[in-house]
């Protein structure tokens, strides 16, 4: 099995789907998806955007690095070297973004793909009113 296999199939099972449903997201069947997990072939580029929507890590996939919160860091860092920090208006999006981010990795963490159902129970999302 190829690492691009191994890690597809790795995200498949973290997703709670099978070939079939992994495949179907992808346009393709589910032999080809085995073999896209076997290494025997290399899934292309439509196949991988389109997974990536279902939640594929396509970059774990293809290189084995995790996107989440150290890519974020950086591409903040990036912008904000570039001279975007100054604007009020990006650093809450910066906020906004990092919570996000964080949250869906918290929430990722705590699934159960096996059962398909949370670790957790319910999660109360604070409400604000706008002012």
């Amino acid at each position: 099995m190829s690492d691009i296999g191994t890690r597809l199939k790795q995200q498949r099972k973290r997703l709670g789907l099978s070939q079939r449903e992994l495949g179907h997201f992808g346009g393709v069947a589910a032999n080809a998806q085995g073999r896209y997990e076997s290494g025997e072939r290399v899934p292309k580029a439509d196949y991988l955007a389109a997974v990536s929507n279902a939640g594929v890590d396509v970059l774990y996939v293809l290189i084995g690095r995790r996107t989440g919160g150290a890519e974020l860091d950086s591409i903040i860092q990036r912008m904000s070297s570039a001279g975007f920090a100054s604007d009020d208006i990006f650093v809450d999006v910066q906020h906004a973004v990092r919570h996000l981010v964080t949250t869906i990795e918290e929430l990722s963490q705590a699934y159960d793909t096996v059962n398909r159902k949370s670790r957790i129970g319910p999660v109360d999302i604070p409400v604000t009113a706008e002012q």
